[in-house]
């Protein structure tokens, strides 16, 4: 019974890690992609560019590779190593996904027609009344479903913090493994599946709140 209540502390204790990971990421990320969204949408070409750019190579890159990097790279280069490997590891998972993220704003924004812009300006309306009152939940309405894609995502790969020594769940699960003891490893599916199947409903309850925006 010891042994059992051991497992089952050591795996909560883990999967608080995974909670931290997600929460901070979600907190810093999302602000910080409507703001790279809004680089990649200026009209200030060399913005843009370098915009797209970044965005570009972060997508293009694994996660894994942008947490060694992040770990890594300013002891290398500058010189000014990374005291703390959890720090290294959210600073990897917020700027992934801002980037992620950004995309789908861009894609939500860029959907609405300008004729509703227009529409607006027509009823005497400013730029900034017609995103906040008439673009913004319409826009809100359309990236639901992919943005909460990206965060059940986001759940799964907090599990990649367990190759810089963080003690998440499953690495938590797998020193078990080590003392024959199987089921821990298996366990971890069932604190995952509850935690995405929490988001699941959370998701469905937006998404119909938001149905009587069509368009």
């Amino acid at each position: 019974m010891s042994g059992i209540n051991e497992a089952l502390g050591s795996l909560f204790n883990g999967f608080g890690f995974n909670c931290i990971i997600f929460f901070c990421t979600l907190l810093f990320a999302l602000p910080l992609g409507l703001i790279i969204t809004f680089g990649s949408m200026s009209r200030f070409i060399p913005i843009s560019f370098i915009t797209r750019t970044f965005v570009w190579i972060i997508r293009g890159t694994p996660l894994m590779l942008q947490i060694f990097v992040v770990l890594y790279a300013p002891g290398l280069l500058l010189d000014f190593p990374m005291k703390s490997r959890l720090t290294a590891v959210l600073v990897a998972f917020i700027i992934n996904y801002a980037a992620y993220f950004s995309e789908i704003y861009r894609g939500g924004i860029e959907s609405i027609s300008k004729g509703q812009y227009e529409a607006g300006q027509v009823l005497g309306l400013t730029k900034s009344q017609v995103f906040f009152k008439i673009v913004l939940f319409q826009v809100i309405k359309r990236i639901v479903p992919p943005m909460s894609n990206e965060i059940i995502t986001l759940v799964k790969d907090t599990s990649l913090a367990r190759i810089v020594g963080i003690a998440e769940i499953i690495m938590c699960a797998e020193r078990f493994t080590k003392q024959g003891l199987i089921w821990p490893l298996f366990s971890t599916g069932i604190y995952f599946l509850i935690f995405n199947g929490v988001l699941t409903l959370l998701f469905g309850f937006i998404e119909k709140k938001f149905n009587y925006y069509r368009g």
